[in-house]
């Protein structure tokens, strides 16, 4: 036997009942059907089995390769990969789009969600935490569209993205001082951009003694941190009820005796209660915000804050005294950058981000576009 055919996988299936689904477990359920002969067919099936009862069926092998951060389905011939350089068709056929959609289901259901006809989006987490967004017809043509993206325990630290070409020459010692100095740090940018790299390399600076309390929409942050508490916001059921937002989930965090708080995507309303808390004494807190250039920044927390009620006047006082710094990354064909460094300063129209020292991912040095500002701003944290 060496094919994991639909008798054999619930074969197995029912062998492992409630245990764990790990290599081990599964192994031995597969050795004892008595349908699979010699080592390298067991290895083998093992991880297919695997991959069906706990993982993303077809897609996982895609997920394990070196690099990989995203796969996405449009269709069953039609699949891609992103391994850092943008997206390239997998070569993988999906068979027919009710394949699609069952797999979709079949995932949705690994991530504790429902996906059917009455509830056709599913946002989760599958259990070896991979984010999962799926939808089923009507909300597209035909079968499914599945986007998964791969998290991973951060191992890249700042000293790393550096030496990788991430950071211009000499900011690396800004940013350990951002962090040293408990700066509050806002990091913008565009999807896919490495703003939650960036800010994971970020959190393994604080200091172990520190608890980290990280609220998201879905859970991507996974720092190398001792003490991280993350908080994943909840949709609501079929029937409307028990849906747990964003901006409960900051306020939730301020109770719980923060040392940071990080808020994985400034998305809407909760802005407010972002800005809030690092009024309050909430200190050396970081945020991501999507926008494509640093001074796009303030428009998109108007934007987001008037969603919240709150007036132009009020989003700059607060932001003005709310943000130290805002880190912006861009992304080039094959790479990743801190393109800019921008500082929070207020104007005749309520508030700006100045740019204040910028690179283009390759010159040798910084440039530096306001000196004055960029000296403060090293003489402050870098001291």
């Amino acid at each position: 036997m060496s094919r994991l055919d639909a008798g054999l996988l619930a074969d197995v299936r029912g062998r492992l009942a409630d245990q764990e689904v790990d290599d081990d477990a599964v192994g031995a359920a597969l050795a004892a059907s008595g349908r699979v002969l010699g080592s390298a067919a067991l290895r083998d099936l093992t991880r297919a089995a695997r991959a069906e009862l706990a993982g993303a069926g077809p897609l996982q092998p895609l997920l394990e390769l070196p690099g990989a951060t995203d796969v996405v389905v449009n269709g069953p011939h039609d699949v891609w990969l992103d391994r850092g350089r943008g997206l390239e068709r997998a070569d993988l056929d999906l068979g027919t789009p009710g394949a699609v959609r069952a797999l979709a289901v079949r995932l949705a259901a690994l991530a504790g969600q429902r996906l059917d006809d009455a509830a056709p989006v599913c946002d989760g987490r599958l259990p070896d935490g991979t984010r999962l967004h799926a939808v089923v017809e009507p909300v597209v043509p035909a079968g499914a569209a599945i986007s998964l993206r791969v998290l991973r325990q951060s191992g890249l630290g700042v000293t790393a993205l550096a030496a990788g070409g991430s950071l211009a020459p000499g900011w690396e010692a800004l940013l350990r001082g951002l962090v040293a100095g408990r700066a509050n740090v806002l990091i913008s940018g565009g999807t896919g951009t490495g703003k939650t790299t960036l800010l994971a390399a970020l959190l393994g600076l604080v200091p172990v003694d520190e608890r980290i309390v990280t609220v998201e929409e879905a859970r991507e942050l996974a720092p190398a941190h001792p003490h991280v508490v993350p908080l994943v916001t909840r949709r609501a059921n079929v029937e409307g009820a028990g849906a747990v937002g964003l901006t409960e989930l900051v306020r939730a965090a301020l109770r719980m005796r923060p040392d940071r708080i990080v808020v994985g995507e400034c998305r809407g309303a909760e802005v407010r209660e972002v800005l809030l808390a690092l009024n309050t004494g909430h200190d050396g807190g970081f945020a991501t915000l999507h926008a494509n250039a640093v001074e796009h920044v303030p428009a998109r927390l108007e934007a987001l804050a008037a969603l919240a009620g709150m007036s132009r006047d009020a989003v700059a006082a607060q932001a003005v005294a709310a943000v130290d710094v805002v880190l912006h990354v861009r992304r080039k064909p094959g790479r990743r950058f801190v393109e800019a460094v921008g500082v929070v300063a207020r104007d005749a129209g309520g508030f700006a981000v100045r740019e204040v020292a910028r690179w283009d991912g390759s010159a040798a040095e910084t440039t530096v576009v306001d000196p004055r500002a960029w000296d403060a701003l090293q003489a402050r944290w870098c001291a």
